[in-house]
């Protein structure tokens, strides 16, 4: 069956002569039930390594879910998947199908969804990726059956749009061959490019769509347009008579615009020029960009490739140097969808940029590392020096807390990357800086976002920014500022114990870091309110392993008794093993992750799971211990905590019975699945195994405090 002229599809107006049957014209049920996100357990993410090409797409559990356009924070898609009809019975990929994802080309961001109906009655082979030149996501889709005959079936296709970040406000028409829906200045348009569609509908979610009609009627009654609310679009894959079914292929063409008429004028262009030759040119940009990757050992080049991959994925194509958390809402994002969000992880977080960075520098792509810091003083930085907590892609501010940490980390960026001179001492350098020297060491929020006082973790990045911008300082002939900064600093490294730590705590004989004090005394047991109804303890009680930064930003020694102490508590109460290897909670008592029985986390209540990322930083410790088998253990863990996509995901599963059977010790939770943080940090563990040594910690650091005591003063 040869390919439909588009420009024929797009002439044809008349939805009779198309469809076969007059439509109704607007359907009923508005505004359709509550719009949810899906979960944020992606085992795929793409896009073309292109600037004009500002679509992304993300696939979950056999499906296509979230794609984001034109901004990495402005997600317009909640599920786009086949509905299977045989008989009285309705199947869809995402609830009927074994789910598995392929990646056929290890040096591009192309995926592939392999479904196969629980029955065994077919088979869905689904191609993602996205038109280097325009706003268009590409689905080739390879439909089986065992029967020489077919499965006397119907093939539907099933979207549900989301545009404009809400699921809620949608319009939804057909348009010749298109099934097109608008919100504002964001439009979609959806077709198939060998056989049209037919018996399309335009409908509400949950009273008027066509799969809800289908399962409770075993009919369609079409509806041309649904206005204003949660639409859902649906059409048959229109297959000419005499094809034989048992084996079909087509592609499906996604595009977006600001209008109507722009997503399928991108459409139409994408269709004419078809799945094979997007598809080589979208896999010969990211070639061309993975030819330029460091070589690392053979086991881990794969994942060292996607990882990168995906961090550059992550960078937002309009707003240079924007990277983003996640392409993902954790758990949803709360109770519904209907209105804009900001519960995703789809915005920027000055911490997260540093780990990002950190890994383009230690791969050599220097360009887009400081593309990143560019990002963080042109864009995020406050007039006072300070970052916000998270913002848009635009830099709007989105979080109002201040952590101290994200004021301290573009500072040692700006050290590790050689950006030392007049314009940015003065304009940025210097009053980050002087925010800190003023506001620290005391933070509003820690680097999990959540409680104030005196972190171990946010102050060692306050010193270590203090003294790079010290040096920067005297670089620049400000010699007064420079010794005020290193006054702050060797004071605060005097204290750090005295403020942090307990010597009358319940674990090792009472000496260790705590998470973090109320205030400069650890041991008055003040209380301490875990978030999202995690209980209320002595802060004596509540350890992280976030004092590991003081060894990684080259303030203490690896084998400094204070944290070989503090990490015998962190094994004691944070560490499970699974079979992939160990991994460790945040703190005790952690309440941000999925429930105890397994429902995703609401926002009220929850249990905090297994950090990949924390396996990493162990890894990074280990390796300035010296001990760099136990290191490459760590590395090969995260390797294992990848799903079948490649993914690192933020949160692995803690338990080995659990009532959801989807839940397996050590696999990927509902939490945010790429994390840019996980993958960052295997990139940098895997360079800084080679390299012997960890690449981002910064030398002046390490040297003025390597043989520091307490009772002397570094000159």
């Amino acid at each position: 069956m040869k390919p439909i002229i588009l420009s024929a599809l797009m002439a044809i107006v008349n939805c009779t002569t198309l469809f076969g049957q007059t439509p109704n014209l607007f359907a009923p049920g508005a505004p359709g039930a509550d719009a949810h996100w899906p979960t944020a357990a992606k085992n795929g993410f793409g896009t073309a390594n292109s600037l004009r090409s500002k679509v992304w797409f993300t696939l979950a559990e056999g499906v296509m879910t979230e794609v984001y356009y034109p901004t990495l924070d402005v997600p317009n898609v909640q599920t786009l998947q086949l509905v299977v009809t045989q008989g009285n019975q309705v199947q869809t990929e995402l609830e009927d199908t074994v789910h598995r994802v392929e990646v056929p080309d290890a040096a591009a961001l192309t995926f592939r969804q392999v479904n196969t109906a629980k029955s065994g009655a077919y088979k869905i082979t689904k191609t993602y990726l996205t038109d280097p030149e325009r706003n268009s996501v590409l689905v080739d889709v390879s439909f089986e059956t065992n029967h020489a005959d077919g499965c006397k079936c119907s093939i539907y296709v099933y979207y549900d749009p989301s545009l404009n970040n809400s699921g809620m406000h949608d319009s939804a028409w057909t348009d010749g061959n298109w099934l097109v829906s608008a919100d504002s200045d964001k439009a979609s348009a959806l077709t198939t490019i060998e056989y049209g569609f037919d018996n399309a509908v335009n409908g509400y979610l949950g009273t008027s769509d066509g799969l809800t009609q289908l399962r409770s009627a075993g009919t369609i009654a079409r509806y041309e347009r649904a206005d204003k609310g949660n639409v859902v679009q649906m059409a048959r894959v229109r297959v000419p008579s005499g094809l034989a079914q048992s084996k079909m292929r087509f592609t499906l063409v996604l595009s977006f615009g600001r209008s109507a008429g722009e997503a399928i004028t991108n459409g139409a262009a994408t269709a004419r020029k078809g799945f094979a030759a997007t598809r080589a040119q979208y896999e010969q940009g990211w070639h061309d960009y993975t030819k330029t990757l460091p070589r690392v050992e053979p086991k881990y080049q794969q994942q060292f490739n996607m990882s990168v991959m995906v961090l550059r994925a992550l960078e937002d194509k309009t707003y240079r140097g924007a990277m983003i958390a996640s392409p993902s809402i954790p758990w949803g994002g709360g109770p519904n969808g209907n209105e804009a969000t900001v519960s995703g992880y789809h915005a920027v977080w000055s911490r997260d940029l540093y780990q990002v960075a950190t890994a383009f520098h230690a791969i050599g792509d220097h360009a887009t590392a400081n593309r990143a810091l560019d990002y963080l003083f042109r864009v995020q930085q406050k007039s006072d020096g300070s970052f916000p907590q998270n913002s848009s892609v635009d830099g709007r501010p989105i979080g109002d807390g201040l952590q101290m940490d994200q004021v301290a980390l573009p500072l040692i960026m700006a050290y590790q990357f050689g950006r030392t001179d007049w314009k940015t001492w003065l304009k940025h350098i210097k009053p980050a800086a002087d925010f800190i020297a003023a506001k620290g060491p005391a933070t509003i929020q820690d680097r999990w976002e959540e409680k104030p006082g005196y972190s171990p973790a946010t102050i060692a990045a306050e010193i270590a920014g203090l003294v790079c911008a010290a040096h920067i300082a005297r670089m620049n002939g400000a010699f007064t500022s420079a010794r005020a900064y290193l006054k702050s600093a060797d004071d605060w490294v005097g204290n750090i114990e005295r403020w942090t730590s307990t010597s009358t705590g319940p674990y090792q004989n009472g000496r260790y870091y705590l998470r973090i004090t109320a205030n400069d005394n650890p041991n008055d047991g003040a209380k301490i309110e875990i978030n999202s109804g995690g209980g209320s303890y002595d802060e004596r009680e509540i350890i992280d392993a976030g004092f590991l930064e003081l060894v990684r930003l080259g303030i203490k020694a690896p084998d400094d008794p204070l944290i070989v102490k503090s990490l015998a508590v962190v094994d004691k109460l944070l560490k499970v093993e699974t079979r992939a290897g160990d991994a460790w909670y945040r703190y005790n008592h952690d309440a941000y992750g999925e429930r105890l029985d397994g429902k995703p986390y609401d926002g009220r209540s929850g249990a905090g799971r297994l950090w990949v990322l924390l396996t990493g930083e162990r890894g990074e410790y280990e390796l300035a211990r010296g001990d760099t088998a136990a290191a490459r253990k760590r590395l090969d863990t995260m390797l294992a905590f990848a799903n079948d996509g490649l993914m690192i995901p933020e949160q692995v599963w803690d338990r080995s019975v659990t009532s959801d059977s989807a839940f397996r010790l050590g696999s990927g939770t509902g939490s945010a699945t790429p994390l840019a943080w996980s993958m960052a940090q295997f990139i940098r563990l895997t360079l800084n195994l080679k390299s012997g040594r960890n690449l981002e910690t910064p030398a002046i650091v390490m040297n003025r405090y390597r043989d520091w005591k307490a009772n002397e003063r570094p000159k």
